[in-house]
């Protein structure tokens, strides 16, 4: 009898487990949805991006914070991640002119990214339909247009110099973004960080045309400074002939005044050499007559007794004795 209830026992809860098995099932079913449903629902905002909500292929919101957001599943609404870091795009080598007719080859590069608001992300969305790549393409259209129009505001010579204070480079950069930047803001949602010359050359024709340009500034700074030279040189040589005939005639001036001097002293001296001896002051007279006459060159055939050659013959006349007084008589005591 044991045996008989055993076998009823077991066969009992065979009969209750096939049932409790669907609704376990169903359980785990209605988990997995829930959890597939809330994956669906939910989007990650990395860093760096911009992530777009879209319903139904028209945007709705921006999300700029970093992080998990709640979004409605497929096919209500789509996250679209719109990229805003840094992008540089190159214009290439344009032939663009300037202001004097000349032909330039220019290369302009610009830095740009998607401003992060929601109304500039949503702008650059219906712009090119998150497309970097026809971002780029149209940016480098408009630095092309723009390379040409700032081109033709300055003079080759405002470009390329050999003189660093003649070259003008960073007010062309500076015209060619106030060009860019406007239009890249209201019709792309682009924030333009920076923009510059990447790299600029001659053609061989505007080159010939610079060297001779370059050639002649050379040659009329140097006319100039020929001149100029010259100029000064004359300067210099009126004012060292006027000081010189300023300095001779000072020192004619007081050469005279010496010699007039030295005539006044002379006639003194000869006045006293001739109070105290005529016969040597005619001497000394007749050889400076000699020495004014007659010089290495000068030859004079005159008779030897004849003055001033006379007192060569005669010798200097002769001085009468002083009269000798006698020693007075001695008495003797």
């Amino acid at each position: 009898m044991s045996l008989s209830h055993q076998h009823d026992h077991d066969h009992d809860h065979d009969l209750h487990a096939p049932q409790s098995r669907p609704w376990r099932r169903l359980g785990l079913a209605l988990a997995l949805l829930v959890f597939l449903i809330a994956a669906a629902c939910l989007v990650q905002v990395r860093s760096g991006e911009a992530t777009v909500i879209t319903r139904f292929g028209n945007p709705v919101r921006v999300l700029l914070t970093p992080g998990l957001a709640w979004r409605l599943p497929l096919p209500f609404e789509a996250a679209v991640p719109v990229d805003l870091r840094l992008r540089t795009t190159s214009s290439g080598l344009q032939d663009v002119g300037t202001r004097d007719g000349l032909r330039i080859i220019v290369q302009a590069y610009a830095v740009w990214q998607v401003q992060s608001d929601s109304e500039h992300v949503q702008r650059f969305m219906r712009a090119v339909q998150n497309q970097p790549d026809e971002a780029a393409r149209q940016i480098r259209t408009f630095v092309g247009s723009a390379l040409e129009t700032t081109a033709s505001g300055f003079p080759l010579a405002d470009l390329v110099n050999t003189d660093p204070a003649q070259v003008h480079l960073d007010d062309f950069e500076q015209r060619l973004r106030q060009q860019i930047e406007p239009a890249l803001g209201q019709s792309y949602g682009v924030r333009l960080v920076q923009v510059g010359i990447e790299r600029l050359t001659l053609p061989s024709v505007t080159l010939g045309a610079t060297v001779d340009r370059m050639r002649a500034e050379r040659e009329t700074i140097a006319t100039e400074r020929t001149a100029e030279g010259k100029r000064q040189a004359a300067e210099i040589r009126s004012a060292a002939e006027r000081d010189a005939r300023i300095i001779e005639a000072d020192a004619s001036v007081k050469a005279a005044a010496i010699e007039a001097q030295s005539q006044v002293q002379a006639a003194e001296i000869y006045g006293k050499a001739y109070a105290s001896s005529p016969a040597l002051y005619n001497l000394l007279r007749s050889l400076d007559t000699l020495s004014t006459i007659v010089n290495t060159g000068t030859r004079l055939v005159l008779r030897t007794d004849a003055a001033p050659f006379r007192v060569l013959v005669e010798g200097p006349p002769q001085l009468s004795p002083a009269p000798v007084t006698p020693p007075a008589a001695v008495r003797r005591p």
